[in-house]
């Protein structure tokens, strides 16, 4: 049975085999386009509005939706400070 560091590293060897032989950016871009078209949804389920309209809105609902990760990722920093101290 591996140990956890063992798992790691053999992970990261699959890691990096894959990727010295595809363009990452290629072989993510299937997962990339369809977590970037949840934006368009939520901001026209019904597909109405005019393409720029959609692009701009759905472009205001990712930063939303990554301050707000950011938002949560500060507050769970401060409070793993506050216990260590």
């Amino acid at each position: 049975m591996a140990t956890p560091e063992q798992r790691t590293l053999a992970g990261r060897i699959g890691g990096f085999s894959l990727h010295a032989q595809v363009d990452s950016r290629e072989h993510t871009k299937p997962g990339r386009a369809a977590f970037l078209s949840r934006f368009d949804r939520e901001v026209d389920p019904d597909g109405t509005l005019p393409p720029t309209e959609r692009a701009r809105r759905a472009g205001l609902a990712r930063r939303a939706y990554f301050t707000r990760l950011a938002l949560q990722s500060s507050k769970a920093r401060g409070a793993r400070k506050r216990v260590r101290k």
